[in-house]
């Protein structure tokens, strides 16, 4: 999972704390997060973490020290790079098929279920589809025969197919070809300022990225203010249906494998 960032958009509530640790009916995003991965079946998680990052790990021995291996990567130049430096340090845990969530997306249990058990490829991306798009989403062109051909906030209106939710399955020989590809970026400094997406934008030239399509009404992103509201909104129903159709633990950020 992907939870160094401050979320600076969420000023003034992330002044003292990161994003993930924003609570949400009851719960932190990183745990709702934790929870659905956990309730699917992944038992190894690793969280990088970076502004306040104690807090960050504090929470995470506290509530998952006696029911999963949660590890954390500390990224101490969160404030200077992009998310794309945060899977260079966590780049070792690429060794086996993987889950690369961001952390700021929440999700009903039945998004993890769509996409672990998507068709093969080396690369699955989760997308959600929508009658409009604004600046701010991760736009996704498809190819003609529905693979992933370029991943971009920045493509025109007649290339948008749909967006990225912000969670990404490795398999069969993509963790090393995504590992490589991100050691290969950072060899030039202005990569620095790059998203992990435009890696996986170059590697969709080759044909090598699926996508999986979920429900739009079964995730959220958190980036601002208003969208706690809706994230809140989500979460009460999933957690009302967990309460009565299958109680479970919880969930964290990163990398699930």
């Amino acid at each position: 999972m992907l939870s160094a960032g401050r979320g600076r958009r969420l000023l003034s509530l992330t002044e003292n704390v990161p994003k993930c640790l924003l609570s949400i009916s009851g719960k932190t995003v990183i745990e709702w997060q934790i929870d659905a991965l956990l309730a699917a079946g992944i038992d190894e998680v690793t969280v990088v973490t970076g502004f306040k990052s104690t807090l960050v790990e504090y929470l995470l021995q506290q509530r998952y020290a006696n029911c999963v291996r949660v590890n954390t990567v500390f990224n101490p130049f969160f404030d200077v790079a992009d998310n794309l430096a945060s899977c260079w340090l966590a780049r070792s845990e690429m060794d086996r098929e993987f889950l690369l969530l961001n952390g700021d997306t929440v999700f009903d249990q039945a998004v993890l279920k769509r996409v672990l058990n998507s068709d093969p490829a080396p690369i699955t991306l989760s997308v959600s589809y929508k009658s409009t798009y604004d600046a701010d989403d991760m736009k996704v062109q498809l190819d003609e025969k529905g693979w992933v051909k370029h991943i971009n906030k920045n493509l025109r209106p007649d290339q948008i197919d749909c967006e990225s939710i912000g969670l990404v399955f490795f398999r069969e020989h993509g963790p090393q070809l995504f590992r490589n590809a991100i050691e290969e970026a950072l060899r030039q400094p202005a990569k620095l300022q790059s998203w992990y997406l435009a890696v996986i934008d170059a590697l969709a030239d080759k044909q090598l990225v699926s996508k999986c399509a979920v429900p739009g009404h079964l995730w959220c992103e958190i980036d601002f203010p208003m969208d706690l509201a809706r994230a809140e909104a989500l979460l009460s129903k999933i957690d009302q249906n967990q309460i009565t159709e299958n109680p479970v633990i919880g969930v964290a950020p990163e990398f699930g494998t």
